[in-house]
Parts: C-alpha cells; sequence; structure tokens
C-alpha cells in the first residue's frame, strides 16, 4: 500500500469563469484537437516547471547564461532533442516559450503536420487505435513528445489497414 499521497499532473485556472482564458483554451483545444483542457492544463503545467528550472539555474548562476547553460547541461539537451530549443537557443530562452511550443511536440500533431491524417482529431484516432509507429514500436499516446530524430520515423503499423496506399481515409488525407 502507497503511503505518498497522489497529486495531479496539472493546475487548474485559479478564476474559475474568465471569458477571454476560455476563448483560448478553447481555441488551442480544437486547433491541436486535444480531448480535454486537462491536456492543455498539463501542458502548462510542464512548461511552467520548465520555466521554473530554468529561473532556479539562472538564479544559482547569478545570471550568468553561459555558467546556468554549463549546470543545467543535461536539461538544455534534453528541451533540444524533443525540438522545444534550437541548436543556438540558451536556456533564457526557456523563459519565452509559448504553451503552443509544447503542444507543436506533441505526437499527435507532428503525425498532423507531416500529412499522415486530415485533421489533429484523425490523428488523435489513428494513434490511440494503434495505427501509428514510432522507430517501428506502435505509440498510443498522442500525447508522447516526439524527438527531432524521430520525425522521420513515424509511419503506419504494416498490419494495419491504412498502411495501404489505396486505404480510403489515407487516400483523403494524402490531397
Amino acid at each position: 500500500m502507497s503511503t505518498g499521497k497522489n497529486t495531479k499532473g496539472y493546475e487548474t485556472p485559479n478564476h474559475p469563469y474568465q471569458g477571454e482564458r476560455i476563448a483560448e483554451e478553447s481555441d488551442l483545444l480544437s486547433r491541436y484537437g486535444l480531448k480535454n483542457k486537462e491536456e492543455f492544463w498539463r501542458a502548462q503545467s510542464e512548461l511552467r516547471n520548465m520555466r521554473r528550472e530554468a529561473r532556479r539555474l539562472l538564479g544559482e548562476a547569478q545570471g550568468d547564461v553561459d555558467a546556468a547553460q554549463d549546470a543545467g547541461a543535461e536539461f538544455v539537451t534534453r528541451l533540444r532533442r524533443i525540438g522545444i530549443l534550437g541548436d543556438n537557443d540558451d536556456i533564457s530562452t526557456v523563459l519565452s516559450l509559448d504553451v503552443t511550443d509544447l503542444l507543436e511536440r506533441r505526437l499527435q500533431t507532428v503525425v498532423y503536420r507531416q500529412g499522415f491524417a486530415s485533421s489533429t482529431q484523425q490523428a488523435r484516432q489513428f494513434i490511440v487505435h494503434g495505427h501509428i509507429t514510432v522507430n517501428g514500436a506502435r505509440v498510443t499516446r498522442p500525447s508522447v513528445k516526439v524527438d527531432v530524430d524521430d520525425e522521420g520515423a513515424i509511419a503506419f503499423d504494416e498490419t494495419s489497414p491504412l498502411a495501404d496506399d489505396l486505404h480510403p481515409e489515407r487516400a483523403e488525407s494524402q490531397e
């Protein structure tokens, strides 16, 4: 039996009703094909944690970007590997990131952007139903962050009916 407390992996907004925030969230939900606001809030919390880590590293280095870069080498390397930071970006760039930068790196968005699906919702369905592989391994979680190196290794599962070029859903998405 676990003695620790279960904690949510996200924080909800402080104020329940703010028309502008709700409209912005709804727009991003539909644009990125998210299932519900919880997925959006998870991405926001992940971004908040990244910014917090960058601020901590910069604070410990007393504003010296190079020293902070060295101290947080693994952190920066991870962000570069998943494509959130470019090769020339330093740790201070993390502070100016937006939640859309994280949402763009989700498998669901990458599958849609590469033309495997005609919409983000269809991309989500293809992933959840096991039609998409990354490096030959079937992935069924749309929220997985795709490494830059793995972008070219996304394909339809060979056992999937969608692997056939003449499949109606696939033909529609290849227009």
